[in-house]
């Protein structure tokens, strides 16, 4: 997947380069340098995820990780937009000049790209509230509110004064559990020790139970688990816990470890006529659940692609890659996420976090 993703990216930077090349009013030494300078935003950006930033100082290299991100999803839309103009040329729509050493022709793709990422900007801040509901013969002693939170991505990004604002409005909710479907770290513990972000977990007024996410072996498991526990966050990892008299949380290990346990080895010798939550990372194999009796899975993951049209992959690659879901008695949930990897954009998407109203029928 990582070659594929390279290759796909050196070919849409080759189409871009030449595309900009071409349409820029300027001489050689100019064109020479804005097209140097974009291939250099990709090689620090590859160079950043190999070889790490845990030297730099933290302000520094969230600044390296804004940018070469950012700049990878410019990129997708530049493709998109030169690929869109090319064909309205060759169909006589746009006069070829537009395309070819033209200042109208910059301001154009500049205007247009500019007011689609400020956009995407602006909508990733907002968080969405998704509301759903859930009804079991089970027995519960009282109705729950629970929270569901998947793919924080906290780090050089989304860092301690963005997870501060994140927990006030959690902590408006007044729920009794809150439900983390992993990747609460991006791609390094590092900013995140640095920032004491683990603090600020301390102040959600409900119970966090999560499970870990892939982010968390790529930023390194060890130092996530400890993470996990200076935060106070119960870390699920193939085990089952109760909570209160009428719940059973499962958590599952990473998809990508391939000695896990399989649900039903999970919830062995565990009392099934309560209410059971699994929570999953990666959304695969859905008719594991529904087979093991599971009552809600929750995952995350996907980002529902995160920008379009990269929702539109995830959806033909997923079962349900965004949104509720059943099969039999079995309720799902993959969500979007809270935060975000890379640049800070939704366009097509949403950033969210799912409050469940949980009852007896």
């Amino acid at each position: 997947m990582i070659i594929i993703f390279l290759a796909a990216v050196l070919a849409a930077l080759t189409y871009v380069m030449v595309r900009i090349w071409q349409i820029l009013p300027f001489g050689n030494i100019a064109k020479t340098v804005v097209v140097a300078f974009a291939v250099l935003l990709i090689v620090s950006m590859i160079l950043s995820v190999v070889v790490g930033m845990e030297k730099l100082p933290v302000s520094l290299a969230a600044v390296i990780y804004e940018i070469t991100t950012s700049w990878v999803m410019i990129l997708l839309y530049l493709f998109m937009l030169f690929l869109l103009l090319d064909i309205l040329r060759l169909t006589h729509v746009i006069p070829a000049h537009l395309l070819h050493n033209s200042l109208k022709g910059t301001l154009l793709v500049t205007g247009v790209i500019f007011v689609i990422f400020l956009y995407g900007n602006i909508h990733y801040y907002h968080k969405h509230r998704t509301q759903i509901s859930a009804t079991t013969e089970k027995k519960l002693s009282h109705p729950y509110k629970i929270l569901m939170l998947s793919d924080l991505h906290i780090g050089y990004h989304n860092q301690r004064g963005n997870l501060a604002k994140w927990v006030d409005m959690l902590n408006a909710e007044n729920a009794d559990l809150i439900l983390i479907a992993g990747d609460v770290i991006d791609i390094s513990p590092y900013p995140v020790n640095q920032q004491r972000m683990y603090e600020e977990f301390h102040r959600l007024n409900a119970p966090v139970y999560a499970c870990l996410g892939n982010h968390e072996f790529i930023s390194g498991v060890g130092e996530a688990k400890d993470f996990y526990r200076k935060a106070g966050i119960n870390l699920l990892i193939d085990t089952c816990v109760p909570f209160g008299d009428d719940i059973l949380i499962a958590g599952r290990n990473d998809r990508g470890v391939s000695n896990r346990k399989s649900i039903p080895q999970i919830l062995q010798g565990q009392d099934t006529t309560r209410y059971i939550f699994l929570l999953d990372h990666q959304p695969y194999n859905l008719e594991q659940a529904e087979q093991a009796g599971v009552d809600f899975q929750f995952s995350g993951h996907t980002h529902d692609g995160q920008v379009f049209p990269i929702n539109l992959i995830t959806r033909a690659l997923y079962e349900k890659s965004y949104g509720s879901h059943q099969r039999g008695k079995t309720r799902y949930y993959v969500s979007s996420g809270l935060g975000i990897w890379g640049g800070k954009f939704r366009i097509g998407t949403k950033s969210e976090y799912v409050v469940l109203e949980l009852k007896t029928y």
